[in-house]
């Protein structure tokens, strides 16, 4: 219960506090949890040196990631009652909003496709907010009082949570509403899951559901991001949509035909179809997004929010083997990685 009564303290005090007060203080504690944890800045630091040219100077830019975060964790403790109407007037450029009612007259829903990257929370409260309610996939807090406090942030706005262990069905029966989901998809939170892939020239372990619910429904993937301006607003970009290659109609649910024994695994995603050419087809779909997130978290590496090393293999992804490994891998990152940012690092 001490992270819970933390969170509450933390909560109240941004809120009581202004905003700009509520920054430095962010700023303060993310300069200390900066210098007192090792881990923490030697992932950041290693994720930026894979991506950076040669001469940055790493550990400033390593704080500023830091120092993002702590903005982040501010503006999210703060959003049931700083975001309103006046507040999307005054500090919210949009971008290409049109976008998602045009792929929802698809009728095929929509799945707005994000990274760790400026502040994605915000971002799906803007979008609510703007007409477009979504469905968004979080990743549960172990303790039910914290995991009860980040879902009420999220919810006072009108979005509607689903954990990941229940995220299947009810993405499919969202989608078939020609409604919308929310899925972050620069790094795999399970453990077996992901598609090992390559991304920001090395190999990664990236969540493949957005892609295999576009293949078997035939929702596009948007991308989209809320990117953090120098001069404190936001800037809220929806990009071109992704549509799957046109193919026979997919199931509508998703599941196996009316009476055939085949069961659908549990987990966090449905199972990619079954065959070579449908696998190759779920990573084309994949390579085609995580290449729009590359660029974004080039464009704004101080801004990439992910506070673990997203490598986890140099060989090729084929190999069971380094499969393994990797997954391995990811199994000992899940029990290090701090609960807050093991939660808040999930749509």
């Amino acid at each position: 219960m001490f992270k819970y009564y933390l969170y509450r303290f933390a909560r109240f005090l941004v809120n009581r506090l202004s905003l700009v007060t509520s920054y430095k203080l962010g700023v303060i504690l993310s300069d200390i949890q900066y210098v007192c944890s090792f881990r923490d800045r030697r992932a950041v630091r290693n994720n930026l040196q894979k991506i950076l040219p040669a001469g940055a100077d790493l550990s400033a830019m390593t704080r500023e990631v830091f120092r993002n975060f702590g903005k982040y964790l501010v503006e999210f403790l703060r959003m049931d009652g700083m975001v309103n109407q006046d507040f999307i007037a005054r500090r919210v450029k949009i971008e290409n909003i049109d976008r998602i009612a045009r792929a929802l007259e698809k009728g095929k829903g929509a799945i707005i496709m994000t990274a760790h990257i400026g502040n994605w929370e915000l971002g799906a409260v803007l979008l609510n907010m703007l007409g477009y309610p979504l469905m968004a996939v979080t990743l549960p807090h172990k303790e039910r009082p914290v995991n009860d406090l980040f879902n009420h942030q999220r919810e006072v706005h009108g979005i509607t949570v689903v954990a990941t262990h229940n995220a299947i069905r009810k993405c499919m029966e969202q989608l078939k509403s020609n409604k919308i989901i929310a899925i972050v998809g620069d790094r795999d939170f399970t453990v077996k899951g992901g598609e090992l892939i390559d991304f920001l020239g090395a190999k990664a372990l990236i969540p493949k559901g957005a892609a295999i619910f576009s293949k078997k429904t035939g929702a596009p993937i948007i991308p989209t991001f809320l990117i953090r301006e120098p001069d404190g607003t936001f800037r809220l970009s929806i990009l071109e949509p992704m549509f799957p290659p046109k193919e026979k109609e997919a199931d509508a649910e998703g599941l196996p035909p009316a009476g055939s024994s085949r069961r659908e695994p549990l987990g966090l995603w449905p199972k990619a179809p079954c065959g070579e050419e449908e696998e190759e087809a779920v990573r084309r779909i994949m390579r085609r997004y995580l290449a729009v997130i590359e660029d974004q978290i080039r464009r704004y590496p101080t801004q990439w929010l992910l506070f673990r090393e997203f490598a986890v293999s140099s060989v090729p992804f084929r190999n069971g083997t380094e499969r393994n490994r990797a997954e391995k891998t990811n199994t000992q990152d899940m029990k290090n990685l701090p609960d807050r940012r093991q939660e808040l690092s999930a749509y």
